[in-house]
């Protein structure tokens, strides 16, 4: 397979390359969403048929087994078909980001196969971690599974970068890693993830003070400071704080939700996407979903609660027979059916009058999405309703399958917030 030439990017976004998704609006689940005990396999919720949980579920077994099997270290691809795949070219790149969501998407279903994936895919991105040319406890923002080996020790990078958000979420899987299997292998990496993230982006020096974006691909500091790293920062330390029985991690999770709150617009009703590279002025274009939708799950804040509603009525998207929200106030041409997830698991999580058959709603569109899309197999979810979704950050998103996308589906179906431990 032809590999990729990743895009390094400055913008503050999760994975530092995006390229994918698409969505639109029109309801979402609800229900009170309780964490799922580690001995039960919840069941999907209404809006979402087990039919459609099994069948996404066996395209993040397929992706997973696609350049290895058993216990063999290996990533997946994160985008497959349409844009992405052409006779010549494959983009094959595994952005950490999405294998962080497929971790905790087997964890919260449980069954010992997906123990079994999960914590094989949780040491793969140990040995990344271990086995850095640089060696300080980071991740990258992607690897190439057609040539990642652990034959001779050596990593084939994809994208370099060290955004904070993404140490965050192989953080997080980390953390979920520890949570079920005891293992400490994985706190012991969560801890150096975290270690990372604190001494490199903290910024207790430019108000409001939090945490900034990481390091670029050629191992610059990134100097604005984005609400959503801050989310997962503060989701992160959280967990940490809960593991360890450390006050330290609390204390940090504070400073990350401290720079949350300061982004907030009362009068809008909405979070602002972050700074500026002077970690001072607050950057207030595009507006993105995800931090909305995010800082509610994070924080279980009723405060947030407006942020969800802003999405519900700003963002709203039609496209190609499906209906669910967009990215951002950039592009509501179309669906982003990542994002589409996470607002039906906000709503989930809310449970206020309405919400149970909007979260409904935007569940049964990312089903038909699945069956419906051009590039489809039946399985996996595609990133966008159709190509051409403009972020906002200067990239797009495409009708091609995405590991991410279908992750976060299948923790929306299970009522699974993937930035709270289950009890």
């Amino acid at each position: 397979m032809a590999r990729d030439t990743a895009r390094d990017s400055s913008t503050p976004s999760r994975r530092g390359v995006l390229v994918a998704a698409s969505g639109t609006l029109t309801a979402l689940l609800a229900g009170a969403l309780a964490p799922t005990p580690a001995s039960a396999a919840p069941a999907p919720a209404a809006g979402a048929s087990a039919a459609s949980v099994g069948r996404a579920f066996a395209f993040l077994d397929a992706k997973f087994d696609e350049y290895g099997s058993g216990d063999a270290l290996r990533v997946p691809r994160s985008y497959t078909g349409g844009f992405f795949e052409t006779p010549t070219w494959t983009f094959v790149s595994s952005f950490v980001y999405d294998d962080a969501l497929m971790i905790i998407a087997w964890l919260a279903r449980g069954r010992p196969d997906d123990i079994r994936r999960a914590t094989v895919l949780g040491d793969t991105l140990l040995y990344a971690q271990e086995h850095d040319p640089i060696g300080d406890g980071r991740t990258r923002a992607s690897y190439q599974p057609d040539s990642f080996t652990t034959l001779t020790g050596r990593l084939d990078i994809g994208s370099p970068a060290a955004y904070t958000g993404n140490q965050a979420w192989v953080g997080m899987a980390f953390a979920h890693l520890y949570a079920r299997t005891r293992q400490h292998r994985f706190l012991d990496g969560a801890l150096r993830e975290a270690e990372w993230i604190h001494a490199h982006t903290f910024d207790g020096t430019r108000a409001p003070y939090g945490y900034t974006g990481g390091r670029t691909a050629d191992d610059q500091p990134n100097t604005y400071k984005a609400t959503e790293h801050n989310i997962d920062t503060g989701a992160f330390f959280t967990m940490l704080a809960q593991l360890t029985g450390k006050q330290v991690w609390r204390s940090r999770a504070s400073v990350a939700y401290a720079f949350v709150d300061a982004m907030r617009d009362p009068a809008g009703g909405h979070l602002w996407t972050g700074t500026d590279p002077d970690g001072v002025t607050t950057n207030r274009s595009p507006i993105p979903e995800d931090v909305q939708t995010w800082s509610y799950l994070a924080t279980l804040d009723r405060r947030y609660g407006a942020c969800v509603d802003w999405v519900v009525r700003n963002l709203a998207a039609d496209d190609a027979g499906v209906s669910g929200v967009s990215f951002s106030d950039t592009d509501v041409s179309k669906v982003w059916l990542e994002g589409t997830a996470h607002t039906a698991l906000a709503l989930r999580a809310r449970a206020a009058k309405g919400d149970v058959p909007r979260a409904k709603n935007l569940l049964w569109n990312i089903e038909q999405a699945q069956t419906t899309t051009p590039v489809g197999d039946g399985r996996g979810i595609p990133a966008a309703s159709s190509d051409g979704l403009d972020t906002g950050f200067g990239d797009l998103y495409y009708a091609s399958l995405h590991t991410g996308a279908t992750a976060w589906f299948l923790l929306a179906a299970l009522g699974s917030n993937p930035f709270r431990l289950p009890h």
